[in-house]
Parts: C-alpha cells; sequence; structure tokens
C-alpha cells in the first residue's frame, strides 16, 4: 500500500520528464518544426476565417444586400480552402519529416544502447521483448510525433481561432460557452490518464505476443518432431487474449470519451446559441453576427473531439518513450580498465575465483586456481552444471568475479580495457551463430581484411573445401542462423573467423559435441591449424578430444577435484579415469 501511494506522486513528474526529453528531440529539427507550426497555423487561420466569411454573407445579404457578394463569397470560399491546402501540406509534411528523424535516431540510441548491454541483462530479459521495444514502442513514438502532433497543434490552433472568433462577434456569449471548459478539461486529464496506462499494458503484451512468435518461429523443425504447435499455440492465445483485452479497454475508454465530451460541450452550446437567438430576435445582434457566431461555435465540435481523439495514441507514444529511455538509460557494460594492451603473449591464471549468478541458490565457482602458460592448452572436463562454461565466461568479463581475481600476462583482467582484452581471445563453440549473409561476410564478421587473408583463414579451416563446389562460392548465403548449411561446414566458418581474428588466446566451448565422426575429423584438422602457438581452452565432453591437451582439470560442484596431464589422471584413477572409463567402455 505504501508503495503505490509512493509512487502516485511521481507518475506526473515523470510524465513531464519524458515529455520534456522528448521535445530535446526536436532541437536538430527545429526549422522544420516551425514551418510544421506555421502550416498548422495557416490551417487553422484558413478554418476560422468560415465565420468571418458566414458574417460577410449574412450582412451582405440579409442586413444590407450587395450585389457584389455573389463573386465575392465564392471566390473567398476558394481563397480558403486553398489556405487550408496549403497549410495542411506544410504541417503534414514537415512534421511527418520530424518525426520520422526522431524515430530513427531513438532506434539507433535504443540498437547502440541494446549492443553495449552486460551479458547479465540478456539473461534476464527476452529477445522478444526487447525486439517489441525496437519496433513496435518506436512506432508508437513516431505516431506520436507525427500524426498525433499534426493533429493535435491544428486543433489547438483551430480552437484557439475559433473562440477568437466568439470573442470578436459577442464576447458576453463567448464567456459564457467558456464556462464549459474547466468540466472538459479535466474529462481530458481523465481520459490521458487512462491512456496511458492502458499503453503500457499494451506494450508489455505485445512483447509477450513477440517473444513468444520468435522462440516459436526460430525453431520449425524442433516444434514439428515434438509436435509442440497445440501447445506453442495455446501460449500465444494466452497472450494474444490478454492483449485483446488491454485493447478493448482502451477502446472502452475511447468509445465513452469522445461522446462525454461531445455532450458536455453541446449542452453548453445549446444553451449559448439560445441566448444569441434571443439576442438577434431583439436586434442586439445583426443576423451576419449570428451566423459568424454559430458557424464558430459549431466548428469547434470537430477540434475538440480531435483533441479528445488523438489523446490515445499520443499518450501510448509517451508511454512507449519511457520504456525506450529506460532501456537507453540501462547502465552500459563496464569499459573497464584504462590498460590498452598490444598483443598479448597469452599467459592466464586464474586466482583462487569464486563467482555466482544473480538468481543462483549457490556458487558457480569456489576457489577455483590454474595457471595456463602461454602458447600451452588447458582441457577443462566435467559432468554438466559442473562449472566448466562458467569459468571460461569470465575470462573475456562476461559476468565479473565475485572474490578472487584472473589474470592475463600478469595482470588484471579489470585494469584492461575491455575492448582491449577480448581483443585478445577468440572463441569458437558448439552453438555456432552465422547471419543471413554470405560466406565471407560471416568469416570477416564486420572486420576490415584483406582478400589474401580470408581465403588463407578460410583455406586453412577447410572451407574452401565446401563452397569450391557451390555456385557463388565464399558469396554463398548462409540462410537465416545457417539454416542452409550444415552442422560441420557452419563449425568451419566459425573456426575461420576465429583463425581471421588471430587472437592470442582461443576458448574451444564444446566446438565438436555435435559433429558426427567424419565431420568431426574435418573440424579437428582445422582446429590443429587454430590452436598453434595460441593459449587454448578446451571445454568437451567427449574425452577423446582432450587427450593431447598439456594439463586436464576435473571440475565438479564449481571446484577443481582433479589435475595433470591425461596419463598422470588415468594413473590416479580418480574421477577423471570413471568419465573415460564410461565413455569408452564398450
Amino acid at each position: 500500500m505504501n508503495d503505490v501511494a509512493s509512487r502516485r506522486p511521481r507518475e506526473p513528474v515523470r510524465v513531464s520528464i519524458t515529455y520534456r526529453r522528448l521535445l530535446g528531440y526536436l532541437k536538430p529539427h527545429k526549422w522544420a518544426f516551425a514551418l510544421g507550426i506555421l502550416g498548422g497555423t495557416i490551417y487553422s487561420a484558413s478554418t476560422a476565417s468560415f465565420a468571418w466569411l458566414a458574417k460577410r454573407f449574412g450582412d451582405g445579404t440579409f442586413t444590407h444586400p450587395d450585389p457584389r457578394m455573389i463573386y465575392l463569397i465564392p471566390i473567398a470560399l476558394v481563397v480558403i480552402f486553398v489556405g487550408r491546402g496549403i497549410g495542411n501540406f506544410t504541417q503534414t509534411y514537415f512534421m511527418g519529416y520530424v518525426g520520422r528523424s526522431i524515430v530513427k535516431r531513438l532506434r539507433g540510441e535504443v540498437f547502440r544502447s541494446i549492443l553495449d548491454l552486460p551479458a547479465a541483462y540478456f539473461d534476464r530479459t527476452s529477445t522478444g521483448t526487447l525486439l517489441s521495444r525496437l519496433t513496435y514502442n518506436s512506432e508508437q513514438v513516431g505516431q506520436a510525433s507525427t500524426d498525433s502532433i499534426v493533429i493535435m497543434v491544428r486543433a489547438a490552433l483551430t480552437v484557439i481561432g475559433m473562440i477568437t472568433a466568439l470573442f470578436w462577434f459577442n464576447w458576453q456569449l463567448a464567456l459564457i460557452s467558456l464556462a464549459t471548459g474547466p468540466l472538459a478539461a479535466w474529462l481530458v486529464s481523465v481520459v490521458n490518464r487512462n491512456f496511458r496506462r492502458y499503453g503500457r499494458r499494451i506494450q508489455d503484451s505485445m512483447g509477450d505476443v513477440t517473444r513468444i512468435a520468435k522462440e516459436s518461429f526460430e525453431a520449425p523443425r524442433l516444434v514439428k518432431v515434438y509436435e509442440a504447435q497445440p501447445h506453442l499455440q495455446a501460449q500465444f492465445d494466452a497472450v494474444n487474449e490478454h492483449n485483446r483485452r488491454s485493447y478493448m479497454r482502451l477502446i472502452l475508454t475511447r468509445g465513452l470519451a469522445n461522446p462525454t465530451v461531445q455532450l458536455v460541450t453541446a449542452v453548453g452550446g445549446a444553451f449559448v446559441l439560445g441566448l444569441a437567438l434571443r439576442d438577434t430576435v431583439s436586434g442586439r445582434m445583426t443576423p451576419g453576427d449570428l451566423l459568424g457566431f454559430f458557424t464558430a461555435l459549431t466548428s469547434i465540435a470537430q477540434p475538440l473531439r480531435e483533441l479528445v481523439q488523438v489523446a490515445d495514441p499520443l499518450q501510448q507514444g509517451i508511454a512507449a518513450a519511457e520504456s525506450l529511455f529506460d532501456l537507453i538509460d540501462e547502465p552500459p557494460e563496464p569499459a573497464g580498465g584504462g590498460y590498452i594492451a598490444g598483443r598479448a603473449r597469452g599467459d592466464v591464471e586464474f586466482r583462487d575465483v569464486t563467482f555466482s549468478y544473480p538468481q543462483g541458490e549457490r556458487p558457480a565457482l569456489r576457489g577455483v586456481s590454474v595457471g595456463v602458460p602461454a602458447g600451452s592448452s588447458l582441457a577443462i572436463v566435467g559432468r554438466s552444471g559442473s562449472g566448466k562454461s562458467t569459468l571460461v565466461s569470465l575470462l573475456p568479463r562476461f559476468y565479473d568475479v565475485g572474490c578472487g581475481s584472473i589474470l592475463v600476462d600478469g595482470r588484471d583482467i579489470r585494469a584492461y580495457e575491455v575492448r582491449s582484452l577480448r581483443a585478445q581471445i577468440a572463441v569458437v563453440s558448439q552453438d555456432v551463430t552465422l547471419f543471413n549473409d554470405t560466406i565471407r561476410n560471416n568469416i570477416a564478421f564486420g572486420r576490415k581484411v584483406s582478400e589474401d587473408g580470408l581465403l588463407q583463414a578460410a583455406e586453412a579451416a577447410h572451407v574452401l573445401e565446401f563452397t569450391s563446389g557451390l555456385p557463388a562460392g565464399l558469396d554463398t548465403i548462409v540462410g537465416d542462423r545457417g539454416v542452409l548449411l550444415s552442422g560441420g561446414q557452419r563449425q568451419r566458418i566459425s573456426i575461420a573467423r576465429a583463425l581471421l581474428k588471430n587472437a592470442p588466446i582461443l576458448i574451444l566451448d564444446e566446438a565438436t559435441s555435435a559433429l558426427d565422426t567424419e565431420a568431426e575429423r574435418h573440424i579437428q584438422a582445422a582446429l590443429a591449424q587454430l590452436v598453434r602457438n595460441r593459449t587454448t581452452f578446451v571445454i568437451a565432453h567427449r574425452l577423446s578430444t582432450v587427450e593431447q591437451a598439456d594439463r586436464i582439470v576435473v571440475m565438479d560442484a564449481g571446484q577443481i577435484v582433479e589435475s595433470g596431464t591425461h596419463a598422470e589422471l588415468l594413473a590416479c584413477d580418480g574421477r577423471y579415469a570413471q568419465l573415460y572409463r564410461l565413455q569408452f567402455a564398450d
């Protein structure tokens, strides 16, 4: 209860901060925004001039008949509509330019922020939610900053113009007609709060829809072979229904808001119109003044209705902007220390390292100490969940140690600038990540390299063996996540990528566990080229792949329980020997 009460006063403050922050995005486009406002002013002035035209028509036709009205009124009508057209185009185009520029900048900032987030953030946030923010939420900000602002500026200026006309015709009746203003303003403020609240719920539900759809589309073969369509359909139907209910609450609010505000204004307008008719009958107002006053009074209804309707996308846009700013303001991955290394020797040492995941019930690593001299290889084996992958994930600082330290060339990795540290490390894992691009670009992976260097890496990784049979060769598109290639081909591309980076430290995380014997033979030949003169960490379940390692450590429950060469560990007849016998019992 106290938490809810403490949040309520901060809500208007947060909305105000979001408004001001969004306005800051207008500064680079202030002249285009000013032209948009000018267009809205021209449009509103043209619309308001209908009241003046009605007065001229009434006085020139009924009070003091003037033959010139026969051609002056039609010409004036054409001029007014030309002015409306010019104003509408100017406002629509320049406001649209400003809005799309803001969306482009926001999406760029959000994407950069996501790229710079620490690895732990992705452990607790689904990629579907991030995609929904990047696409759906940013588009809502775009609608709020284009269509909504166009309508809001145009409608607000039109209302101001009509109110000015009312005061010009009869200021006493104008004051009476404005008496309903505070009630209408209060109703609009209530509507805005509901729109903002339901807007956030819709955005959250869209994140769930995107997440489930993305997860389902990324594994079509797995879904089909396990016949999981009904399960996934049920999950999708649940979040889709939640999204529908949220939208229906929004639609209900929208449906009630418009008639209510219009009824309030209609009651006030009917009362004022009655007074105006009385004054006209008694001679205190001319027929022209009555026509002009009536035109201005009835013309307020349409822009006022637009103002109420625009509150929906505008408040959804504000809620979307809040979610985007929250993401932009997420603390980025630490930049690390100030030390920038050249090419490291590759000497690595773990000193009494302890680490726990934020949601972990027990430490993932406990007092791990091991040294790996430059150019040597360390194999890490053990049961699933023993801490093997966690240990090597600490080396590139995907996570920071809780206690202890990790040294590269005798220097704590926290003293390294993170980019400089990661420049010393290449990774080849079981789960190869390829992008829907050419084989060439997947090997280069954003690095500017020579053609000769790329071909040498591809040849050393045995990539050219299969690309020579492809019509497009290295320029063959690999498909989404490399689906058009076999597992062995994807792995060879990953090895070529690591060869091209030419880092002194190499991490092989189950690099061959998902391959058949023939594919593994090719990969082992490629790995032999890759590990040469590099400090290598090998994580493997297949003990046949680690027999030649300079040193093997066995992990269990986050601790090193055995250490030595393959022959030494077999002679000890401990955990390693037990694992070895289990794998080679046949």
